[in-house]
């Protein structure tokens, strides 16, 4: 039985491999994963439903979200002090015509087919993923609140600092640039809405994008 489950990870800034995983998104996801457990085939961060949310002021945290409830013991020593609650409660009171306050850390993007090449076997044309920033990222939040059933009255959009530079261009870090979405929304579908919050928004899930959380307006 799933266990949606929120948790609350107040990092220790003097840990070595907190500093580390501060500045490197792909050491940053194999440390969180250690919360889930292993063998969970191809796609283990869907099948764990993690993902999460970096915080830093006043002292970094780490929201994350998992399917069932983390295992805070399989971190490094010392890396942070935890909380943790189930997300059931609120998930079941989600409610049509209900005013919400959201916040998402999202990549917004969009597939540029100006300069792409058709497919030679099936002829479709695949766009590069492009960030969006400004008025074409709140766009992109705005059609996407809509399809995971809010409907959006007030967003505050706040481009964040890519928290993990690449080392090289041959890391496989996130190309993504993100951006902070805060605001009010009502909620016109919580049937979508609930698989939205459980499965994430966007890109980029596993370098600290598409978390949406919600509390009361």
């Amino acid at each position: 039985m799933t266990t949606p489950t929120l948790t609350l990870l107040t990092l220790n800034p003097h840990h070595k491999t907190v500093r580390a995983d501060l500045k490197d998104a792909v050491g940053l996801h194999k440390t969180l994963m250690r919360l889930v457990p292993d063998d969970l085939g191809p796609t283990p961060r869907a099948r764990a439903g993690l993902l999460f949310r970096l915080e830093t002021a006043p002292t970094p945290k780490l929201l994350i979200q998992t399917c069932h409830q983390p295992d805070p013991t399989r971190l490094p020593r010392n890396y942070a002090t935890h909380q943790m609650r189930s997300l059931t409660p609120m998930l079941n009171a989600l409610r049509t015509g209900l005013t919400i306050r959201y916040r998402i850390t999202a990549a917004p993007v969009a597939s540029l087919t100006a300069h792409a090449t058709p497919h030679p076997a099936t002829g479709k044309v695949r766009g590069k993923p492009t960030p969006l920033t400004g008025d074409d990222a709140i766009a992109w939040w705005q059609r996407r609140a809509t399809t995971a059933g809010l409907h959006t009255l007030t967003i505050n959009a706040t481009p964040t600092p890519r928290r993990f530079p690449r080392k090289s261009d041959r890391d496989p870090g996130p190309h993504a640039v993100l951006t902070q979405f805060d605001g009010l929304a009502r909620i016109t579908d919580p049937t979508q809405l609930t698989t939205a919050i459980t499965t994430g928004i966007g890109r980029a899930k596993s370098y600290g994008a598409g978390l949406l959380s919600l509390t009361p307006a």
